[in-house]
């Protein structure tokens, strides 16, 4: 085979990689990168969603809400301590998303809660969603289900007083 068909077919791999391994999302000014959740215990029914948002625009937008066919109960969360007690409640008006910054949905802070789920993510599933922005509109995405005990991405269940659940 000569060196360009070579070069050619190294670079088209290379491209066809990136494009596999990159999972980035974007509607309107607003990149959505990197949508992620971890795998449940078996016969759990909660479960935790990751990514950041970049709004690219001039103007503040607000992530609204998320669906997905994974379960009919998705909700915005924002956990913080205060006073030393730990207290997770959901953020019915959304999430903002300010122009020219970037929102990290994360452990221990803004972050997405699938609630009642009834076959929990195993490590690997894909699990389909649509974001709700408030002035950019939808986009369609897929949360990638990591390792349960996926080291920074992983989503500890804890009560309000900061203890986990019983088993």
């Amino acid at each position: 085979m000569n060196l360009i068909k070579t070069l050619g077919l190294t670079l088209a791999a290379g491209l066809l990689a990136t494009a596999t391994f990159a999972h980035e999302y974007k509607v309107g000014e607003l990149e959505v990168v990197h949508p992620a959740s971890r795998a449940m215990v078996p016969g759990a029914a909660v479960g935790g969603g990751f990514m950041e948002i970049t709004n690219h625009g001039k103007t503040d937008d607000t992530l609204v809400s998320i669906t997905s066919p994974a379960t009919p109960n998705v909700q915005l969360h924002e956990m913080a301590v205060t006073d030393g007690v730990m207290k997770m409640r959901q953020l019915k008006d959304g999430i903002p998303v300010p122009a020219g910054k970037t929102v990290e949905l994360k452990k221990g802070g803004l972050h997405v809660m699938f609630m009642d789920v009834k076959t929990p993510f195993k490590e690997g599933d894909k699990i389909p969603a649509v974001l709700h922005f408030q002035k950019a509109g939808d986009v369609k995405v897929e949360f990638q289900v990591g390792p349960a005990n996926g080291g920074e991405m992983k989503h500890d269940m804890k009560d309000m007083n900061g203890q986990k659940p019983k088993q």
